[in-house]
């Protein structure tokens, strides 16, 4: 049957849920932009782990398996902690950059991806891969304009988020392969996010509105559904296989960033799309899954 693919683990499974992941992610982007133009990103980030864990709780206290027990509390602790920087920095990038020029930079967690799979998963990687992550490399750092009068600074903030990204869903890859349950990732990772981020709200509250805490509650059911989608695609196949498949989310930011907020890609960023979608492209089409 044609739809038999998704009833089966393999590359088209694990490219769906990627799919879902990035079009999720985009959406969460909006959300958070629309909140950003009055509570700062340190708040948006809390509220988002907050809901997000308070989510996931009623069905972990339903279950009749002990899903708080886990012998990777070191794993979730650190997964948490990069998870938080990483979400604020998003929380800021997003406020502070147009969506298609965000989600651009973005991209080079799929770069990233490559050889810290390579490294710490063992996949492995030809030589036209390593050429096409240099490829894709180039693309961002034209995103940062070298030769304009002022570089863009702004564009090491999200390329730091993707950095960090890239090195959660290499311990994801781990955590699920050690058999960790899916609501008990889900749980301390919201868990540990919101800790961490409660030590330096208080510093930026301010109070949100009724509209507010539903965009914050939409956005925090957004936050589990991306882990989920991550989870079900690592599930699926490979880290490298699925990396590549984050270009999709540009088309999701172009669409979302000119209906919501009149945002049109300029040429710069359209040039840096086209390399790193490029680099990212061939290696996975040269890469070992």
């Amino acid at each position: 049957m044609f739809f038999s693919w998704f009833s089966e683990k393999g590359l088209k499974q694990g490219i769906f849920w990627a799919i879902m992941i990035y079009l999720v992610g985009a959406l969460n982007d909006v959300l958070a932009r629309f909140l950003g133009t009055r509570l700062h990103a340190v708040e948006i980030a809390f509220f988002r782990f907050a809901f997000s864990v308070a989510i996931v709780l009623i069905p972990m206290m339903k279950s009749r398996q002990n899903l708080f027990k886990s012998d990777m509390h070191f794993w979730h602790l650190l997964r948490g902690i990069l998870g938080a920087i990483a979400l604020g920095l998003c929380c800021y990038s997003v406020n502070v950059m147009p969506l298609a020029e965000n989600t651009t930079v973005l991209f080079s967690e799929a770069l990233f991806m490559l050889p810290l799979a390579t490294i710490f998963l063992r996949e492995k990687i030809s030589k036209t891969s390593i050429c096409a992550t240099i490829l894709g490399f180039s693309g961002l750092i034209i995103m940062f304009r070298p030769r304009a009068e002022n570089i863009n600074i702004l564009a090491f903030i999200p390329t730091c988020a993707a950095l960090l990204f890239a090195v959660m869903n290499i311990m994801i890859k781990k955590m699920v392969d050690h058999k960790e349950n899916t609501l008990t990732m889900l749980f301390y990772f919201g868990l540990y996010t919101t800790l961490i981020s409660a030590v330096v709200v208080p510093m930026y509250w301010n109070m949100p509105t009724l509209k507010e805490f539903c965009l914050i509650f939409l956005l925090g059911i957004g936050a589990n559904l991306i882990q989920l989608f991550i989870f079900l695609a690592y599930r699926a196949t490979t880290a490298s296989a699925i990396s590549p498949v984050r270009y999709i989310e540009l088309p999701f930011a172009i669409l979302f960033g000119f209906v919501f907020f009149n945002q049109i890609p300029d040429s710069i960023t359209l040039l840096g799309a086209t390399l790193i979608i490029s680099g990212t492209f061939i290696a996975s089409g040269k890469t070992n899954i």
